[in-house]
């Protein structure tokens, strides 16, 4: 608890000095709460906390290198012991030996070797990932607990709920740790809840709930204790409550009665109750440490921090203030690096293209048939393969039949989950963390919006802010179905909202074979992917290889389906068949190329680029929305690479501003059809 005290005091010291570059959120106060709970954690149970983490991650940083038969009374520190500060201190000044490179500062932490799974600055966005962890070392039979730090604030909001409700649905071994410090920011938590019990968020969704003395770190390990005793015995999980405060405003280092939304009575009150102080009270009056002893203890940890500030900064030059030394910076050019992973883990798989529909024996079948084989397929060879989402497993495959081959041969690894989008893709993110590969299945491509926070926030992030050299294997499928008649809220294409955050990978099939290869590379790669069915091809039947649902498609790669040479069609998900239809029908000599992989890095420019330089001419067809298409982006590309070889403006063809509605006329109006191809060709090959 000195150690943490001490860490922050220093933490505060450089921020004034304009060495922290962001805030700096003490927990100065809340120490004991940190310890209590690290107390009974190994190396090997993984924590996440909140944008407040420092205290809790510096103990488990400890906890994982002390030696065990340590004695702060009389041993100095181990030079890990000495790492672990010196690395997290720099982590948060954004230094380049910190454990994320300096990336993930004060609110985002990871050092996954002492269990660290990675914090969020996002209030309510870590519970889901705890759950995730704790569902990974279910599923892997690891004798372990998850514990999700979060506070008072966080438990109000809506992912917290959905978290503790699929952790008790599933009965995993995860403790949902909330520190009521009494504030979120300025506002005191009775003034946004008429419930302030903490613990009645656990009592009310059958999840056993405790509160503790967060003041007192015997309370807290007591409390812990209990909750580690209720997983070894029931299954988990638990809801603890830690009363405690923090001394200090939300960040820097003014208290709250500066700002006025707290008195200065309130705080001394709280402040009369230091953990430090009634620890060593009871440490003296126990005879476990006389105040000679603990004089040396504050003594040698106030040096060690010091030590670790030491070699983070040195004197301006003809000066007495401090800087940074410059060879402690990241360096620039590598401010994109990590953004995705190298797809090495792809470099033993079997990949196929097109041509082998020519070369060996073929079988048609649905769409949805080989969505349903290759995801069984997937899990017989992979047992970390777990399938979530809605109704998946129900009506023999869920509401589009994807997850029948599943549930015939791994019923126990197709996990029902709520109608919760952001809950459960937040829990597959950490499952993926953790060691499991999920496939997510979204029920329509609108409800994405509703996971919106954990696909880009999370999913979309964490690899780059958290330094990269770490997999985050995660598979979402989503159904996009604009020509059903479910109306505006269930009608959109939200692969444009993907794009805008490049840690993920996007896939388009628009056949059973490309479906068949896409999901199975998805599945194997390392990075986050999006997979997007359109229902109208789910039963529709294709040409593959006879018995054969094992094989790759490789990422960044376009395919020609039908070569021309008069002008380039760049055309996505259906209306690659509506660009043929309508090539055919205009009697135009239109090459259409398939883009497929649509994310940032996965454009195929090379095939692309070779097409647009034979033809000169460029029409990009896309069925969704104006405001969700991707074409604008592509032509931006277009001009900056291969402006030379155009001899016309780029058309495009979408669909309206408005999303599609009910009315079956204006459900059609709303989408790109054949004829807007079809027009649009005439007007590219006619012009000039």
């Amino acid at each position: 608890m000195l150690l943490i005290r001490r860490f922050e005091e220093k933490l505060l010291e450089l921020e004034k000095a304009g060495l922290i570059h962001g805030p700096a959120h003490a927990s100065i106060g809340q120490e004991a709460a940190a310890v209590g709970a690290m107390s009974v954690l190994s190396p090997h149970d993984k924590i996440n906390g909140t944008h407040r983490a420092h205290h809790q991650v510096l103990t488990k940083l400890l906890g994982a290198v002390l030696p065990a038969d340590f004695d702060i009374r009389s041993d100095p520190f181990t030079v890990e012991m000495d790492e672990a500060v010196y690395r997290l201190m720099a982590e948060i000044m954004g230094l380049k030996p910190g454990y994320c490179g300096g990336r993930g500062g004060s609110m985002h932490m990871r050092y996954a070797d002492a269990g660290i799974v990675g914090t969020s600055a996002i209030v309510g966005g870590n519970p889901p990932h705890a759950v995730g962890y704790a569902l990974a070392d279910k599923v892997l039979g690891r004798d372990q607990i998850s514990v999700a730090f979060f506070g008072d604030g966080a438990a109000q909001a809506g992912a917290s709920y959905e978290a503790i409700n699929i952790a008790g649905s599933q009965r995993l071994p995860v403790v949902f740790f909330i520190e009521n410090n009494l504030y979120a920011v300025a506002t005191r938590i009775n003034d946004v809840t008429r419930e302030v019990r903490q613990t009645s968020r656990g009592a009310m969704l059958g999840v056993p709930a405790i509160e503790c003395d967060g003041m007192d770190v015997v309370a807290v390990h007591s409390a812990m204790d209990e909750a580690r005793r209720i997983i070894r015995e029931d299954g988990g999980p638990v809801v603890v409550e830690a009363m405690c405060y923090r001394f200090l405003h939300q960040s820097g280092s003014r208290t709250g009665s500066d700002f006025g939304y707290r008195s200065t009575e309130e705080e001394a009150e709280w402040r009369a109750r230091d953990p430090i102080a009634q620890a060593q009270l009871h440490l003296t009056s126990l005879g476990i440490a006389d105040h000679n002893q603990l004089a040396r203890i504050d003594s040698q940890v106030t040096e060690r921090v010091a030590a670790a500030a030491a070699k983070l900064t040195e004197p301006v030059p003809s000066g007495n203030a401090l800087r940074i030394p410059p060879d402690l910076w990241p360096k620039p050019a590598e401010v994109d690096r990590g953004i995705l992973g190298d797809l090495s883990e792809l470099a033993g798989a079997r990949l196929l293209s097109a041509s082998a529909l020519q070369s060996g024996p073929v079988e048609k079948i649905k769409f949805v048939t080989a969505g349903s084989e290759t995801i069984a397929s997937a899990m017989a060879r992979d047992p970390t393969i777990v399938v979530m989402g809605e109704d998946v497993h129900q009506m023999r495959g869920g509401v589009s039949g994807f997850t029948k081959g599943a549930l015939e041969r791994w019923p126990d690894r197709v996990l029902a989950m709520p109608i919760s989008e952001n809950g459960f893709t937040g829990v597959a993110l950490g499952a993926a963390l953790n060691g499991l590969r999920p496939i997510v299945e979204i029920m329509f491509g609108d409800f994405c919006l509703c996971a919106a926070d954990q696909i880009a926030n999370g999913a979309g992030k964490v690899r780059h802010m958290f330094g990269d050299g770490f997999p985050v294997p995660l598979t979402l499928r989503v159904r996009v179905s604009p020509h059903t008649g479910y109306g505006s809220q269930h009608s959109s294409d939200p692969a444009g909202l993907f794009a805008m955050f490049p840690g993920w990978r996007i896939f388009s099939p628009t056949t059973a074979f490309d479906y068949i290869g896409m999901l199975n590379s998805a599945i194997l790669c390392n990075d986050p992917v999006v997979i997007f069915e359109h229902v109208e091809l789910y039963q529709r039947e294709f040409e593959v290889p006879k018995g054969d649902r094992e094989y790759c498609i490789p990422f960044g790669s376009a395919s020609i389906v039908r070569a021309g040479g008069a002008c380039t069609i760049l055309a996505t998900s259906v209306m690659v068949h509506r660009a043929v239809e309508a090539a055919e029908a205009t009697g135009i000599d239109a090459e259409v190329i398939d883009v497929r992989n649509l994310d940032h890095f996965g454009i195929d420019w090379g095939l692309i680029g070779a097409s647009i330089e034979k033809t000169g001419r460029v029409l990009i067809a896309e069925q969704t929305g104006r405001g969700l298409s991707l074409g604008g982006r592509w032509v931006d590309e277009i001009q900056s690479r291969y402006f030379d070889y155009l001899d016309y403006e780029i058309l495009r063809v979408t669909g309206s501003l408005s999303a599609p509605t009910v009315s079956a006329v204006l459900n059609k109006a709303a989408l790109a059809q054949v004829d807007d191809v079809h027009r649009a060709l005439i007007t590219l090959a006619g012009a000039g």
